[in-house]
């Protein structure tokens, strides 16, 4: 959702803050070849980190659209600033919703607490344990498709029964067909689950940022194992 340019002048700002406080490698590495494998090193555990973040809030984006799908609010969709495809209006609220959650956790600044202790952890150009980083962070895919089941499965049971109701009403009464009546309930008694589901959404977030950051600090800790 930021603009490109404030996200390239925000990572040098943090690429200046780290140099300025970590041991940098020989000054015979820095000018040969050796730097190149460094560099790679580098990027490879920043997208290790990244993606594992990615697909834990992935997490609310796939919630949304089950239960969008669900109660036919599929058609109110719009563009992701941050995939660039079509997803729910459900979705996004639940990402601005999580993304709120996150900044009022200090979320960020315990990102950045745990980017600064990598490199404390295993300085630039150490070895680092590629199969333990991977491994930990591919666990995170579970943990997505089970917390976002924690998320949909209330509401969706909801909506259920409310399908059930629905379909013995109509049967009853012929004249009041999915179209004019079936539909209009089950956009309006989504709306109701999700307006008394919003104090027990906030805990399921909040238990899925901390389980996120965990996450990324196993991640980490597993470069620095590898590092030992």
């Amino acid at each position: 959702m930021v603009p490109l340019q404030v996200r390239i002048v925000f990572s040098f700002g943090i690429g200046i803050w780290v140099l300025n406080n970590i041991k940098l490698p020989k000054w015979e590495i820095l000018v040969s070849s050796d730097l190149i494998p460094i560099i790679l090193q580098e990027v490879f555990i920043g997208l290790t980190c990244g993606m594992t973040l990615s697909i834990c809030f992935g997490t609310v984006i796939l919630a949304g659209e089950k239960i969008a799908a669900t109660s036919g609010l599929a058609f109110a969709s719009q563009v992701d600033p941050t995939s660039g495809a079509q997803s729910p209006v459900i979705s996004q609220i639940f990402s601005l919703f999580l993304l709120i959650l996150f900044f009022s956790m200090n979320g960020h600044l315990i990102i950045f607490e745990l980017l600064f202790a990598s490199y404390k952890g295993i300085p630039i150009g150490g070895a680092v344990d590629y199969m333990n980083m991977i491994e930990e962070a591919l666990s995170s895919a579970g943990f997505l498709f089970r917390t976002a089941v924690i998320i949909v499965l209330p509401i969706v049971s909801i909506l259920f029964f409310m399908n059930i109701g629905i379909g013995f009403i109509t049967k009853s009464a012929p004249q009041l067909n999915l179209f004019s009546f079936g539909f209009p309930m089950t956009i309006l008694g989504t709306f109701f689950a999700l307006y008394f589901s919003v104090d027990a959404l906030q805990f399921v977030f909040a238990e899925l940022i901390n389980n996120a950051l965990s996450i990324v600090k196993s991640v980490l800790e597993g470069i620095d194992d590898g590092g030992k």
